[in-house]
This record gives structure tokens, C-alpha cells and sequence, in this order.
């Protein structure tokens, strides 16, 4: 759906030689149902807007006169219809090539269906983005928390393993301002430097990591310490 979606809106860009005129063109622009006149598209450059006006009904003979609309002018250039007799467009394209003017090729029923499709598919994905945000919500509260349970259980199996029985411990969780995490990290060092007074900062962790909760190894301290990087939560 996304694929679609953005293959439509790709559509949508680009010059107005090349690009949808979906949402450009109307109903009532064109002559419809018609035995013998139909419309022409013709993309006229901007610098050449009274050469369209000066040239277009001499382009054929069967163009009916005064017909020509402006739809849309842009920049560089702009969008102009011409209404004629069925059997002269091969002439009038022929004629307008040599003056640079491009004539667009489009069918209402397509640019309708092409239309319909847009406003389905925007649809869908609004739908199912509300529905993907719903799902998210739930599961990743339920995640984040067994993300801190396998957090706090490290913190109290590697506190056994190093510290021994009988358990005497307290667990903590400090959120320092970023500022203030070098200087958190001093004072935790000199107060708890007599617990393991081998311990070095730059001494890794020799500990199995587990996949997926830590992407790096933990640095060593004479305290246990894991860090939890909560910054997904971050609103920015």
C-alpha cells in the first residue's frame, strides 16, 4: 500500500510535461461525448503564452475558434485547452510540435480511477497508521518493561556473583541530567571504591551481554552498574 501510495504522489511531481494532471483537469474542461470535437491538452511554455494565443487556431483549420482556456500556469509554464474537430488532431499535434508547444495525452476515466485510488489508499494508511499506533503502544510498554526485569535481573545475579551470599545489597536507579553524568560517575566511584578497590573504569566487562539489551560491552566498576538508554522515548 505504502509502495502504491508513493508511486501515485511521485506522479504528481515533476514538470507539467511529464507529471499526472489528475486533479488538474476537470469535467467541465473538456468536451465530452462528442461525435466529431474533442479536447486537446497542450502545455505552453511561459515565455511563448501570446504565441499560443496568437497561433493556436491557425494550427488547423477545424480548430473552433476561441476556445482555447488557460487551467493552470506555473512557473515556467502552463497548462491551455483547444477544442477542434476529431479528425484534425493529428495535424494540430504535428503543428504544435513545431512550435514547441507539447500536447498531453489524458483520459478522464483513467485520471477518475487514478483519483479514487489516492483518496482509498490515503484512507487505508490513515487507518492503519491509527491501528499500528494503537498496536505499538501496547506491546511496546509490554516490551520495555521485560527490557527493565532482564535489566534488574543482571543487576542482582552479577551482584551475587561478585558480592557472594548472603544478599546485602540495595539496587538504585539514578536518572542524571546529561551534564551531570560524568560528575554522578566520580562520586559513585569514590564512594563505592572500597567494595573492589582492582576495579578499573576501562576494564571491560567480561560477562556474557545478552543480544539485543546491550549493544556494547559494560565498562567496570567496583560497583554494578548497567546503563538504559531510554532515549527512543525521547519525544523529539
Amino acid at each position: 500500500m505504502k509502495a502504491k501510495l508513493h508511486g501515485l504522489e511521485q506522479k504528481k511531481e515533476g514538470s507539467l510535461q511529464t507529471r499526472t494532471l489528475t486533479g488538474i483537469v476537470k469535467k467541465e474542461d473538456l468536451v465530452l461525448n462528442s461525435e466529431y470535437l474533442t479536447t486537446l491538452l497542450v502545455v505552453v511554455p511561459r515565455v511563448n503564452n501570446s504565441l499560443w494565443e496568437n497561433t493556436y487556431e491557425s494550427m488547423s483549420e477545424f480548430v473552433v475558434p476561441r476556445s482555447s482556456r488557460k487551467l493552470l500556469e506555473e512557473e515556467d509554464a502552463g497548462i491551455f485547452t483547444v477544442t477542434l474537430f476529431k479528425k484534425a488532431v493529428s495535424e494540430f499535434k504535428a503543428n504544435a510540435n513545431k512550435l514547441k508547444f507539447t500536447v498531453r495525452e489524458f483520459n478522464l476515466e483513467e485520471a477518475e480511477k487514478q483519483r479514487q485510488e489516492m483518496s482509498r489508499l490515503i484512507a487505508d494508511k490513515k487507518e492503519q497508521y491509527g491501528t499500528f499506533v494503537r498496536w505499538l503502544k501496547v506491546n511496546f510498554s509490554e516490551m520495555f518493561v521485560a527490557w527493565i526485569h532482564i535489566k534488574a535481573l543482571r543487576v542482582f545475579t552479577e551482584s551475587v556473583l561478585r558480592y557472594g551470599l548472603p544478599v546485602s545489597f540495595q539496587t538504585l536507579l539514578l536518572q542524571p541530567e546529561k551534564k551531570h553524568a560524568k560528575r554522578l560517575r566520580e562520586e559513585l566511584n569514590s564512594l563505592f571504591r572500597d567494595l573492589d578497590p582492582t576495579a578499573a573504569a576501562s576494564k571491560p566487562d567480561m560477562g556474557v551481554d545478552i543480544p539485543g539489551v546491550n549493544a556494547g560491552q559494560q565498562e567496570y566498576y567496583s560497583y554494578i552498574c548497567y546503563s538504559i538508554n531510554i532515549s527512543l522515548l525521547d519525544s523529539s
